[in-house]
């Protein structure tokens, strides 16, 4: 499942959206996770790492320095 995640900086990508850092924190935590879909329980964890997988994904693509190369416009 992980490797369905693509790299989401330049030269690979020249945009990434939200949309695209989402779907690979989703996946990310799905894999970890083992849960596909959690059960109603395991919700709010789930989402909740999701979303802290999110935010750390931005921030680095945010602050990644990639050498010749302005970082990522994002959209």
């Amino acid at each position: 499942m992980c490797r369905s995640i693509k790299t989401l900086r330049e030269p690979y990508v020249p945009v990434v959206t939200e949309e695209d850092i989402r779907a690979a924190a989703l996946q990310y935590v799905r894999k970890i996770s083992g849960f596909r879909t959690p059960a109603a329980h395991n919700a709010e964890a789930f989402n909740a790492a999701v979303d802290a997988v999110a935010a750390a994904t931005a921030t680095l693509l945010d602050q990644l320095v990639v050498r010749g190369q302005q970082p990522a416009a994002r959209g």
